[in-house]
């Protein structure tokens, strides 16, 4: 029985933990089993140091026969990604430069975990610099799809989708500026959330204050094989810390509104794969099943000019410096990513204002439009998940991408809670749709997620190919 207990969910282990049935020790050291037995096949972790991780275990069992509560995430295995400090492992950002990078002090996110009784069992692998929406670098080398070596694990949180999905840990930290949490979610066929921004404490001391885009865009959440170890493990990832000025004391869950989805198949005239349009309108007639209103809409506020702009904020303020480490870096796909957005070069200070004015704007008009419809569900790709690399094949092969991912960039450019939710299977590739609320509205998209969920293959770990 102990050996499996790695495909248990986080809401099942933490059940387990405290009611005795096993120990939080066990958990652990069956997801370190479970590590050491798949991780060679696809790389998604890059450093752990297993003691430790067994040594928590047993203080979290230890307060368990003192009759303390050890938290909400009593011996929950979990995995952080390389992008945030832990004290003692280096914060690489997936480039040679930093891997001796080691943090002195924990990030807020390894400081909840840790609070809330989670076990952080390993480093999950990320691109270069998280540029990019696949997984592999010079440092940690390449990270695969446990369902299709082929196919993308999704990036830059392709390490922590491809360990929750084949059953290293139950939970997974990761971050998202441009999808690089809702993007591995949607490859690995997992869900994962992108929480409002101010919701989740960030914060790295080893690292000099970050750009304006990434304090206005990048996030850290949750990813998970259930809809309830992402609502779970938000609730202890959102724990106020005064490191974080961007912190916001929003309340969990909001007053009641009525089950409303608008479904949008195509944002902004985005054309997408045939399996992408089957998914959404599966996961609506899930949702209609479940007593949902779904009504299709085409007219929607701007996603495609926020998108453009996602791209001025994200990389405006910064671009000749990240240029410059990626040349040293010598990474093929960063400089790929790079190269391929040569506008950023020439934001000037009107246009960077102009995208912050624009924001405002577009923020408004979304908000507005979630007064008459609390969620929306469109793609999260246009496309199936990619063949690996497809973003350096060609300059055709690029911009297929980034138009591709086009919804992502748009909503991460007004801060908003999306989800990805998976849905099920298109041949080999895992397929899933994407749920957008009003800013703190997490718990909206929980409710529709858990009935789409809930009709749909069960959550389990699968064995990489």
């Amino acid at each position: 029985m102990t050996s499996e207990l790695w495909r248990l969910s986080a809401c099942e282990i933490v059940a387990g933990v405290k009611s005795g049935a096993f120990s939080a020790s066990e958990a652990v050291r069956a997801a370190l089993d479970r590590m050491e037995a798949v991780n060679g096949r696809i790389n998604v972790v890059v450093d752990s140091d297993p003691q430790a991780a067994l040594a928590a275990a047993a203080r979290v069992d230890a307060r368990i026969a003192a009759g303390e509560d050890p938290g909400p995430l009593a011996g929950v295995p979990v995995t952080v990604k390389v992008t945030h400090d832990q004290a003692g492992f280096a914060t690489t950002m997936g480039i040679r430069k930093l891997k001796d990078h080691r943090a002195e002090a924990n990030s807020p996110i390894v400081d909840n975990f840790e609070r809330a009784g989670a076990i952080p069992i390993g480093r999950t692998n990320m691109p270069a610099f998280g540029l990019r929406w696949f997984t592999n670098g010079r440092l940690h080398g390449d990270t695969y799809n446990p369902f299709d070596r082929s196919l993308t694990p999704g990036g830059s949180s392709g390490g922590a989708s491809a360990a929750v999905a084949s059953g290293i840990g139950a939970i997974a930290h990761g971050t998202d500026i441009a999808g690089s949490i809702r993007y591995p979610a949607y490859a690995c066929g997992v869900h994962g959330l992108r929480p409002t921004l101010g919701r989740i404490p960030n914060y790295n001391a080893s690292f000099p204050e970050r750009g304006l885009g990434g304090q206005l865009m990048s996030v850290s959440g949750p990813l998970a094989r259930t809809v309830a170890d992402i609502e779970l493990s938000f609730a202890a990832l959102a724990q106020a810390d005064p490191r974080d000025p961007w912190w916001v004391p929003a309340p969990l869950a909001g007053p009641a509104r009525p089950r409303r989805v608008a479904l949008c198949l195509r944002p902004d005239g985005l054309e997408i794969d045939a399996g992408v349009a089957d998914a959404l309108l599966d996961a609506a007639a899930r949702l209609r099943d479940a007593g949902w209103e779904v009504a299709e809409l085409d007219d929607i506020p701007p996603m495609r000019d926020a998108a453009v702009a996602q791209v001025t904020l994200w990389l405006g303020d910064e671009y000749p410096a990240l240029l410059a480490e990626a040349q040293a870096e010598g990474d093929p796909g960063a400089l790929a990513m790079l190269r391929g957005q040569p506008q950023s070069a020439g934001v000037t200070l009107q246009s960077y204002c102009s995208a912050l004015k624009a924001r405002a704007s577009y923020l408004r008009q979304w908000m507005l439009f979630f007064e008459d419809y609390p969620l929306m569900m469109l793609p999260v790709s246009a496309r199936l998940p990619f063949a690996n690399d497809l973003d350096t094949r060609s300059a055709a092969d690029y911009d297929s991408v980034w138009e591709a991912q086009m919804p992502q960039l748009g909503l991460a450019f007004m801060g908003l809670p999306c989800m990805s939710v998976a849905t099920g299977m298109c041949g080999s590739a895992p397929v899933g749709i994407q749920l957008a609320a009003g800013r703190y509205r997490e718990d909206l998209l929980f409710l529709a997620a858990e009935d789409i969920a809930a009709r749909g293959m069960p959550p389990v770990p699968v064995d990489p190919v």
